[in-house]
């Protein structure tokens, strides 16, 4: 594992980011699925449009295919985020910064295609995993209905990508997410539409659009008072 040392010049007291992080996360959010994930006429506010929702109508994106991702925070001293980075020649997304996740297959919990999902790309054993909560259901301009599963990773954990489709797995400092101070506001022209999303550098890596958006709403959810 690689880049998990702490960013210098960080604000907030590291206690938050240990055991209390994980207290607030299960106050906060919980294990009900929204019926929005499987009903794209029912309501959900949070996704690409965030940032610019006249962007998606332009675009006249409809989201209506559910999907699931693990956001997995490695509970040590100091908090960790486990990403990917998906390898270069994937048909979608390929070589961006990713939560292992994918489709949600038939009857199966977005936790439980999470956990699949995580086992599949990068070989975290569910049993290290304690899901605690969902965070809002983000929809993407690539047409998903996203539920991220915030979840606790024990830190006795060994990763084995699955290079078909991930490149390499690293880990970014849960409190260096957590800084609102860290997201840029980017914007790029897709399909002839101006869309605008979060950007997050760090180190030689960029952490941009459907992850920094769910990393922002993290924040927003758990963090900000």
């Amino acid at each position: 594992m690689t880049d998990a040392a702490p960013s210098p010049g960080n604000t907030h007291g590291a206690g938050f980011f240990g055991p209390e992080f994980f207290d607030r996360v299960r106050q906060r959010l919980s294990l009900d699925v929204p019926a929005a994930l499987r009903d794209p006429t029912a309501p959900a506010v949070r996704g690409d449009l965030d940032l610019d929702p006249e962007s998606w109508t332009k675009a006249g994106v409809i989201a209506a295919k559910p999907a699931a991702v693990l956001i997995p925070v490695v509970d040590k001293q100091a908090p960790t985020v486990i990403l990917t980075e998906r390898t270069a020649d994937l048909p979608s997304h390929a070589g961006q910064i990713a939560f292992p996740g994918g489709k949600i297959d038939g009857d199966e919990t977005p936790a439980g295609a999470a956990l699949r999902e995580a086992e599949e790309e990068i070989g975290l054993r569910p049993a290290l995993v304690e899901p605690l909560g969902y965070l809002d259901l983000y929809l993407t301009f690539s047409g998903f209905r996203i539920l991220p599963t915030v979840a606790r990773v024990k830190e006795d954990f060994a990763l084995t990508p699955n290079r078909s489709e991930v490149a390499d797995v690293f880990e970014v400092p849960l409190e260096y997410l957590m800084m609102p101070e860290n997201y840029a506001r980017k914007s790029r022209n897709w399909n002839g539409v101006i869309r605008h999303y979060y950007e997050i550098p760090y180190r030689n890596r960029y952490i941009w659009g459907v992850t920094a958006g769910i990393l922002r709403n993290l924040y927003e959810r758990i963090c900000r008072e």
